[in-house]
């Protein structure tokens, strides 16, 4: 990984570059490597990526920020960080385990296996149980192991192999998001869903989304309802949120740069919507990410203290010796 440019001293926007004599595309290594590879304060640093990180976590415990939601990491636990994202990590120090980095347009274009990657409305979060628990982990073993015994195989056959073993991984792990949902989501949610993120910036209006869709407003509410379990205006302004606060973390623009570019009429307007849902202005926002204290964020999963037994080995058992 490489640092691109940043217009704030503590934001960081990461691109992926693959280090000599590795396969273009994916890497795949340890936290205990990646902490060593990491010029020091990067990992606590707010950071957006321009590629996939899939982390599998194998012991220990920590939070970890993903678009100023805190994640609970434990043992057994999987977390998906999708390019765009803001990331930010806690004590990395307290857990092990293997990071998967992965360059957008790696898994093969227009499959299932890409679709599932390149969804940003899928879980950040994953706890796969039982037997999808032991054969999530055996597949980030054996990708691990490919990747790092597959030196003596001409590149275009390594890369093959790690896409296919990569691709098995996307479809066990999003089996585990397919059972977690209740029900696909109706169509004229997953039209709307789309078209909010495609315009949101330019309206946030759930009467220019429905007629542009040739839906009523009270379809498009009742379809996000069922689906996202908010209403069709809360949706969009969910989005225009999380756009106006990553400017704010991730650029030097002021407040009516930013409030032009989301489609207010002026600053003042942006203001009160932002003190409205933030409860701080987007100036304080702004400089709370400054402050080397961390952020206070709502924390996903962090209820209990009980600590997750460690993922399975697929290792297969060694005989013992006879004594």
């Amino acid at each position: 990984m490489v640092k691109k440019r940043h217009d704030m001293p503590t934001i960081l926007d990461l691109a992926y570059q693959a280090p000599p004599g590795t396969p273009a595309g994916v890497e795949v290594l340890t936290l205990a490597g990646l902490r060593t590879r990491a010029p020091e304060g990067m990992l606590p640093a707010p950071q957006r990526l321009d590629f996939h990180q899939i982390i599998a976590v194998d012991s220990g415990t920590t939070v970890h920020t993903v678009d100023f939601t805190g994640h609970r990491l434990e043992a057994g636990s999987v977390l998906w960080v999708r390019p765009g994202q803001v990331q930010q990590h806690g004590d990395v120090s307290a857990i092990e385990g293997t990071v998967i980095l992965v360059q957008p347009g790696f898994l093969p274009p227009g499959t299932a296996v890409a679709a599932v990657a390149d969804d940003p409305f899928r879980p950040v979060l994953l706890r796969p149980a039982g037997e999808d628990r032991e054969a999530i982990f055996c597949a980030v073993r054996h990708l691990a192991a490919d990747f790092r015994t597959g030196a003596g195989l001409p590149a275009d056959v390594h890369r093959e192999i790690l896409r296919h073993l990569l691709s098995a991984l996307v479809l066990r792990l999003d089996r585990i998001d397919a059972a977690e949902r209740s029900a696909a989501p109706a169509d004229a949610f997953v039209r709307f869903r789309a078209a909010v993120e495609r315009d949101f910036a330019r309206s946030h209006r759930v009467a220019d989304y429905a007629q542009a869709l040739g839906y009523s407003p009270r379809t498009l509410a009742r379809a996000t309802l069922a689906a996202a379990g908010v209403g069709a205006k809360e949706f969009v302004d969910r989005r225009v949120m999380l756009e106006a606060k990553r400017l704010l973390a991730h650029s030097g623009l002021p407040a009516a740069r930013i409030a032009e570019r989301l489609g207010f009429d002026d600053a003042a307007n942006f203001a009160k919507f932002f003190q409205h849902r933030e409860g701080v202005a987007p100036g304080a926002f702004r400089a709370a990410l400054r402050d080397p204290a961390p952020v206070t964020a709502r924390t996903a999963g962090a209820s209990g203290s009980t600590a997750a037994a460690p993922p399975p080995s697929c290792a297969p058992r060694r005989a013992r010796p006879p004594r």
